[in-house]
């Protein structure tokens, strides 16, 4: 890590002191922002306005020492949120991984949730509800899935999370709506798993945060002004170290940018965080080199389906996971559920708009549906959805920390459809690494960039 705290401070006492001095001696405030637009200088700007960038927003301001002793600005492209990752998720959280750091990623953040009323309720304002449904999820194996199944369930135990192993006759006695043909054995989360309304979840991190005194504003960052500085290897390679001084975010509807000064920013642009690391150089150097490794982050379009069943499981229904793939849950208590599955690489579809293949359903996901709960034959399908993964090509894992040769970039982004449940204690974790320098609550060095370069993956089993 190249950047470290006490630089980081010298960096806001300069931001600070340079405000304070534009206007000396009158009551002008350096805090004062049109709301929108961005200001000319901050101590961190967050680029991404999802549930993960706002997240991260409030962590800062929570830690910061004083008031008003980090200035945080979060730039969000689309004020209307109509294509954000986070608002078109189904919004599952489950404990059920296979590394620990995911487990403990989930652990924390449901206990964030089922506690959210301590941490994200505004003075004078509505309560918080995010409509958490901590009816667990139930992963169902085949007998060539069941010892990976056991294999992650003695993992997940040892860390902590409750979960139960169910044999076929007991998932019948349990769910007798269920459909156990095919299956050798279930796994089921007794707590801290289900789903939430991402939308309600993103609205009271980024309420909280504005009034925390975080600076929300609208446009796209569109690239960097930053310095270089050329330092030689152990093999008397030459490598470019960068240093980014401002980020240029152009205004909604316009041709016009504006420089924002900034000491640090956070790249947490979910689906197209790939092409914001681009901006600044990485991976356009030598292929084999570090300078030549790239963000493997891309969109990948995923489907959420919305039929009805009126004679569908109740409110027992947890969210099923087949060992096929295809998934569904309850929504609310008329009848209606979502569902989906993740195409293979070879059905990968075209992520140039966010049309939904209504086929996809009929041909893939509504067999299965109706194979493992009988009254699905009877399904409507009513409407359908698509939204965007911010795809880890390299191991569908998270990307979380500082980049070698970038001193003050910071991601978190790369989760491939896990971060929305995630976004809690991920935040806090790069709060933490920003202002204590390391990570405190969860060690998260597993999923730094370094990995690419060195190749090593860290892989989930059983990747949903």
């Amino acid at each position: 890590m190249l950047f470290f705290v006490p630089d980081l401070e010298k960096e806001f006492v300069k931001f600070r002191q340079k405000a304070k001095e534009v206007l000396p001696g009158s009551d002008w405030s350096p805090l004062h922002q049109t709301p929108g637009l961005p200001p000319e200088w901050a101590d961190i700007v967050i680029v991404g306005g999802g549930v993960v960038g706002w997240s991260t927003a409030y962590w800062l301001k929570k830690k910061e020492a004083i008031r008003e002793g980090v200035r945080v600005v979060v730039v969000e492209r689309d004020p209307t949120y109509a294509k954000a990752s986070t608002v078109l998720s189904v919004g599952g959280i489950r404990q059920q991984f296979s590394l620990p750091e995911n487990i403990h990623l989930s652990i924390e953040s449901a206990h964030f949730l089922r506690n959210i009323q301590e941490h994200l309720n505004v003075v004078n304002e509505e309560p918080v509800d995010i409509q958490f449904n901590p009816t667990g999820y139930l992963f169902l194996a085949g007998q060539e899935q069941s010892a990976i199944l056991e294999e992650n369930h003695q993992i997940q135990r040892a860390q902590g999370a409750a979960v139960t192993l169910l044999s076929p006759q007991q998932l019948q006695k349990k769910f007798p709506w269920l459909n156990t043909d095919g299956v050798a054995i279930a796994s089921y989360g007794l707590e801290n798993e289900g789903w939430f309304d991402p939308w309600l979840l993103l609205n009271a991190f980024r309420r909280k945060a504005i009034s925390m005194g975080v600076f929300p504003c609208y446009g796209e960052v569109i690239g960097f002004q930053y310095s270089t500085r050329e330092m030689k290897t152990d093999d008397d390679r030459s490598v470019s170290l960068k240093r980014i001084h401002h980020v240029n975010v152009r205004m909604p509807n316009s041709i016009e940018y504006q420089p924002v000064e900034c000491a640090l920013i956070v790249n947490v642009a979910g689906a197209w965080s790939g092409k914001v690391a681009e901006m600044i150089g990485i991976g356009n150097g030598p292929e084999g080199t570090l300078e030549g490794i790239k963000l493997p982050v891309e969109p990948r379009k995923r489907y959420v389906y919305v039929f009805h069943c009126p004679n569908g499981p109740g409110l027992e229904c947890p969210l099923i996971v087949d060992h096929k793939g295809v998934y569904c849950r309850r929504d609310g208590l008329g009848g209606n559920y979502l569902g989906g599955l993740s195409p293979t690489e070879e059905e990968e579809p075209d992520i140039s708009d966010l049309e939904v293949d209504y086929e996809y359903f009929h041909n893939s996901v509504w067999p299965t549906l109706a194979q493992r709960v009988p009254a699905f034959e009877c399904l409507k399908l009513k409407s359908a959805w698509a939204g965007y993964y911010d795809y880890n090509t390299f191991d569908q894992n998270a990307i979380i920390g500082t980049h070698p040769l970038v001193a003050n970039m910071y991601f978190a982004t790369g989760f491939s459809g896990h971060g929305i449940q995630h976004s809690p204690a991920v935040g806090r974790a790069i709060a933490e690494l920003i202002l204590d320098g390391k990570f405190k609550t969860l060690d998260l060095s597993a999923f730094d960039f370094i990995r690419f370069f060195k190749g090593t993956k860290v892989l989930e089993n059983n990747i949903v």
